[in-house]
């Protein structure tokens, strides 16, 4: 049972009485008028026991759209159900009308909308929705708690989509570069000419020289078409916020934008997100369009408190791909001993791949760097140059080992990790 706002009212209405008459007739005459009115309002009021809620899901959502989650309220009993309904959305949620009025006739049935704008991505829920059925006089109801259940999956934002055009552009752009057509090594068969001498004999294309009566050979380039296998650090680095947003979330804006462009280069794309275990993967080898099976993957992620198992990862790679491939580490370059897990797991990845590492490096840095106005802020530039020099030396390191490095600021790494990776397939390095 909940009381309203007028029964207060009542109750305070009654101590004037008692005020003007004190005394303990008074005060149990007040008291027998108001129980009264509670349980005849109570008894009045429909029941919630007789109450049949139908849930239909809402449809995924990407961060900060709207959503509409939609009650069927039906009312089984013989009384009439007015009163409020309350839906149990999580606060991330973002309802906009969790609480709405409801009146409904016996037997019959009505449809309630529930807005809702997420302000946080992954898997939001919504365990009950909760009656209170009010009497005719309003003063009092019956309250009920209904297990109805549901689910709204926040899909990542992916703002880093309006660098895809352009990208796009330097990417078909390729096609007619020579860089692209540099014959020499590789494993693509690129056209036939006249064998001469220092030519290798395992070149020669028997058929060919057949054929035409004069030795012929073939030769190579190197392969464009490849494979992409993006490995996004989920250990508890990813937790740390730069700006209004994690690490997490900043290496998902850059698989996403580098997973779609490399798609579209006609490259197979895996995503593996580990830290001591697998906690999502996808790839363009399924159903559906790549896009959607990137974000339908990463939107539950979020940043496990646990150490990175970095030994461990070579062998996710090799299980994933077994051949040479680009392979994108989107992790960071502090928060840890860099020569104990990063960079010996980097070297061992670089002997059989390609690999690049990519990191956000915090704009906070820059900023404190500047404001040298007192004490304070010379210690905190000591400390931001300090930070710096350790990147640097990390980066510097991961060079010298055959690993590129995508060191830069949130807004600054999806395009720069696509620049890297069309440099890299012009140059037939993937």
């Amino acid at each position: 049972m909940a009381v309203s706002g007028r029964f207060v009212a009542l109750v305070a209405l009654g101590l004037l009485p008692v005020l003007l008459f004190p005394g303990w007739p008074t005060v149990l005459a007040v008291g027998a008028v108001l129980l009264v009115l509670l349980c005849t309002d109570v008894l009045l009021a429909g029941t919630p026991r007789q109450v049949e809620v139908l849930r239909a899901e809402p449809a995924n959502v990407t961060l900060n759209n709207m959503a509409e989650a939609v009650l069927t309220i039906r009312n089984n009993g013989n009384r009439r159900l007015q009163g409020t309904l309350r839906d149990g959305w999580q606060p991330s949620a973002g309802a906009q009308n969790p609480v709405q009025a409801i009146d409904v006739p016996a037997g019959e049935s009505r449809r309630l909308a529930i807005l809702l704008r997420p302000v946080r991505r992954g898997d939001l829920k919504t365990p009950h929705v909760t009656f209170r059925s009010f009497g005719p006089l309003g003063v009092a109801a019956r309250q009920r708690t209904i297990g109805c259940p549901g689910s709204l999956r926040v899909l990542p934002p992916f703002h880093s989509r309006r660098h895809l055009p352009s990208k796009l552009r330097q990417l078909r752009e390729l096609d007619g570069k020579a860089a692209v057509q540099i014959r020499g090594a590789g494993t693509e068969f690129d056209s036939l000419r006249d064998y001469v001498r220092g030519d290798d004999v395992r070149s020669i294309d028997w058929r060919a020289t057949a054929r035409r009566s004069a030795v012929v050979v073939r030769t190579w380039r190197p392969e464009r078409d490849r494979r992409v296998v993006m490995v996004l650090d989920t250990s508890r680095t990813s937790a740390g916020r730069i700006g209004d947003e994690t690490r997490l979330d900043t290496g998902m804006e850059a698989a996403l934008l580098l997973g779609v462009l490399a798609e579209r280069g006609g490259d197979r794309v895996d995503l593996v997100a580990f830290d001591r275990r697998v906690r999502a993967r996808a790839g363009s080898a399924g159903q559906g369009n790549l896009l959607g099976r990137l974000v339908q993957a990463m939107a539950p992620l979020e940043p496990e408190l646990i150490e990175m198992d970095w030994p461990a990862l070579p062998a996710q790679v090799r299980a994933v791909s077994p051949h040479r491939s680009l392979v994108v580490l989107l992790t960071t370059l502090d928060g840890g001993a860099p020569e104990e897990g990063l960079l010996p797991a980097a070297e061992r990845l670089a002997s059989q791949h390609s690999v690049v590492v990519a990191a956000v490096r915090d704009p906070q840095l820059g900023t404190m760097l500047r404001e040298r106005d007192d004490a304070t802020g010379v210690y905190r530039a000591a400390a931001a140059e300090r930070a710096l020099l350790q990147r640097a030396a990390v980066t510097a390191e991961l060079r010298r080992r055959g690993v590129e490095v995508v060191d830069a600021e949130p807004h600054q790494l999806p395009p720069r990790l696509a620049d890297m990776y069309i440099k890299l397939k012009a140059a037939g390095r993937l």
